[in-house]
């Protein structure tokens, strides 16, 4: 690329003065270099993207300060680390007053990582570092040491303990690059190089089916997964082809009816009316659609933003109805697009149940059903060796990534070698001047990923009815059915249980083009020979006689997942409860979504207490079953879901959608008086129905293989920063998308992707 010539124009007489120019006086010297060095509004929000939410370091109140024996210089040019006289990446510890340099990056620049080495020396007692160049008047990098931390941190009184060392924070101007724009050139140099095709020249593309989403700050996430479904024909003929007549019926408030403003998404997309002005007769194209795309630093790109805006929409009605009413998605921070990816579908199921005749046959044969498969929980107690069977659903097949699965050790093992080699000779000043290594990755064979999933696992503290007593069983999963659409996602993202921290795998899985999953589907139920656990423990017989059902209990082995994955054990117990223990996945996505409930980690109400709640006189709130009968549920559907969630429209409302074929039972379980007799023949209770749901019979199947055609791919240190975008398979070529960039692809990211959307093939 040519650069840019830079230049002073005087206003109106238009003389151009080229720039650097040292005769110019010193005021509007620094003027120019204000402006030269001011982010545009478009790099400010790629840093925001990349913020990470800090919490206030627990060690900012009462940190400790040593006499300030030396006065820090405000001046950067007076700043050197203390070990190595470097002038780059400076951290100032805040109760020592030491300079050392910032730990080295993985491409062996950034430092010798003297600040920690300095924390370690002194005892691990001054955790709390802010890099140098980064205060302004409005704060600073801050980060701390500390093992209870060991993360980017707000200090509230950081003017105060910077003043101790001689710093006026209210003076000082940033002269370093933030953590979040260093994670942009150095993650975005090399993932996003991979991942958004950057140095590739791509053809721009634009019309119907090739329209971009405007970013509305941070929703990258709901565009890639809004391209990726407006891709399948089965949503453009619910919702787009039947658009007239839903618009026509649609409520006085379309503007907060789901159904109008997903399908208007999907006109605009689909039909490629963005509502740009056409070009006039004989004007000469627009920029974006003549010239081909060349990313640079994975983010921006050659064509003009203009250009790039007249084939984007900005879904902003759309986004503000999907998130209404959900702590997360309604906000502007960046989410999970697999959570997203369930959320819609849920909302979706939701507003088709509601919808009736807006939408023939949507009521019956929801879109959800097209991504849901049946998995098949295979249960076996080590000391009877007894078998029980679970049936589940999900709408997201998630593996986990073996890394001792890697089949490049011993590469990975050398490049490391290579770079502290290169790091060693930077501290000793003697570092060569070579061009940069290439990362070299671990690669991981995505058939690993799926061995895994299928492989046995233990269970710990499982409750076993055979043996009557918490044992370790074995569990196996496998699948049922085989939707038409499969959603899988790589776990690449995890959070660290020690510190509670969310981190990433940096590896390579290669997703197939192609794949075969018939070697995972389930034999059917109970096989001859095998010796089945009772449904629930043998009881004493005077306890055959209590008057009143046990309260729905949550399953053990759900529990017990959740418990392993970090959560607390009273919140493992909820989002069993919650999703009608249907599966450990769709109680992970329930927690997920409710961790932060006020109510998430207390204690479950006393066995009984929500049957008697209801039976004495357990009144809904009208407003609470109004919103539950909006979504074409009956009024007592919606009272006995309220009455089971404890009056919590969210919970009630993920109760109804889980119960499937077994609804109506379970609200009259939830709405039963005292005493009262569960099922049929009056001997067992409809809690130990609902403990073990039969699997829907409308799940759609088919043979159990797939062609790949849509990636969704997450550039970043986790899921709550970083940027998305992704690749979408159109008439035998691959399509990227990029928020408002549409071009063709020369290269998608198969090894990189976090969710991949497969398509059944018949």
């Amino acid at each position: 690329a040519v650069p840019l010539q830079q230049a002073l124009v005087l206003m109106p007489a238009r003389l151009r003065v080229p720039l650097p120019c040292p005769d110019l006086p010193e005021l509007v010297l620094g003027c120019i270099k204000a402006v030269q060095e001011h982010a545009s509004a478009a790099q400010q929000e790629k840093v925001d993207a990349w913020e990470e939410e800090r919490r206030v370091s627990k060690y900012a109140d009462g940190l400790q300060q040593l006499p300030a024996t030396k006065r820090i210089p405000m001046d950067p040019k007076q700043w050197r680390c203390e070990e190595s006289g470097l002038q780059e990446n400076l951290w100032l510890n805040l109760s020592t007053g030491h300079i050392g340099s910032g730990r080295a990056n993985w491409d062996g620049t950034g430092g010798t990582g003297a600040a920690l080495k300095h924390y370690e020396a002194t005892g691990k007692k001054y955790p709390l570092v802010v890099k140098l160049g980064t205060i302004t008047p409005h704060g600073a990098d801050v980060y701390s040491y500390a093992e209870d931390e060991d993360d980017m941190v707000l200090d509230p009184h950081l003017a105060r303990h910077l003043s101790h060392w001689g710093i006026n924070m209210m003076q000082m101007e940033k002269s370093d690059k933030t953590m979040a724009e260093m994670n942009i050139e150095l993650n975005l140099s090399y993932e996003f190089d991979k991942i958004t095709e950057a140095g590739e020249a791509l053809e721009v593309l634009s019309g119907p089916g090739l329209v971009g989403l405007k970013n509305l700050g941070n929703s990258c996430y709901m565009n890639s997964v809004l391209q990726v479904l407006w891709a399948l024909p089965e949503l453009r003929q619910r919702y787009v082809d039947a658009a007239a007549g839903l618009f026509r019926s649609a409520p006085s408030d379309a503007a907060s009816d789901f159904a109008t403003q997903f399908a208007k998404v999907g006109v605009a997309l689909l039909s490629g009316k963005t509502g740009a002005p056409p070009a006039a007769d004989g004007a000469e194209p627009m920029a974006y659609e003549k010239e081909a795309v060349t990313t640079e630093g994975g983010l921006e790109a050659t064509v003009e933003d203009e250009a790039a805006e007249a084939n984007a929409v900005a879904p902003q009605m759309f986004k503000s109805v999907a998130g209404r009413g959900h702590q997360e998605f309604s906000s502007n921070r960046q989410q999970d697009a697999e959570e997203y990816w369930g959320h819609l579908l849920q909302l979706l199921s939701r507003a088709e149940h509601a919808a009736g005749e807006r939408l023939p046959g949507a009521r019956d044969a929801p879109t959800a059903r097209l991504f849901t498969y049946g998995t098949e929980d295979r249960i076996q107690c080590s000391e009877t060796g007894r078998v029980a069977y679970k049936a589940g659903e999900s709408s997201s097949l998630g593996l986990l990534i073996p890394m001792e699965a890697a089949e490049n050790k011993s590469e990975v093992a050398q490049y490391q070698e290579r770079q502290q080699k290169r790091q060693k000779l930077k501290e000793e000043g003697a570092a060569p001047k070579d061009e940069e290594e290439e990362k070299v990755r671990p690669r991981v064979p995505f058939s690993a990923c799926l061995e895994g999933w299928g492989a046995d696992s233990i269970v710990e503290d499982y409750q076993s009815a055979a043996a009557g007593k918490k044992v370790v069983a074995t569990k196996r999963t496998r699948l049922t059915s085989f939707p038409p659409y499969l959603l899988v996602q790589l776990r690449r993202y995890y959070t660290d249980v020690d510190t509670w921290q969310a981190k990433k795998l940096d590896v390579e899985v290669e997703a197939p083009q192609e794949l075969d999953l018939e070697p995972l589907r389930a034999k059917g139920g109970p096989q001859p020979g095998e010796g089945l656990q009772p449904e629930e423990a043998e009881a004493p017989a005077a306890a055959a006689a209590a008057p009143a059902p046990a309260a729905p209990e949550p399953d053990e082995l759900i529990v017990a997942q959740l418990v392993s994955m970090g959560f607390s054990e009273n919140g493992s117990k909820r989002a069993a409860l919650a999703v009608g223990n249907s599966s450990a996945e769709a109680a992970t996505n329930w927690v997920m979504e409710h961790m932060g409930d006020d109510d998430f980690n207390d204690p479950l109400p006393p066995p009984g207490a929500a049957p008697a709640a209801a039976a004495g006189g357990f009144t809904a709130d009208p407003e609470a079953v109004a919103n539950l009968t909006v979504m074409g549920f009956t009024e007592r559907q919606a009272t006995g879901a309220l009455a089971a969630c404890q009056g919590s429209v969210e919970r009630a409302a993920d109760w109804l959608f889980n119960r499937g074929a077994d609804l109506d039972a379970a609200v009259e379980a939830a709405l039963a008086p005292p005493g009262a007799a569960g099922g049929a023949s009056g001997g067992g209770s409809a809690a130990a129905a609902d403990a073990a749901p039969t699997q829907s019979a409308d799940l759609l199947d088919g043979p159990g293989r797939y062609e790949l055609v849509g990636i969704v791919s997450h550039i970043g240190a986790n899921t709550a920063c970083g940027h998305y975008v992704c690749h979408v398979k159109k008439e035998g070529r691959w399509v990227y998308y990029n928020d408002e960039k549409v071009a063709a692809s020369k290269q998608p990211p198969f090894s990189l992707g976090y969710l991949y959307l497969y398509r059944r093939r018949e």
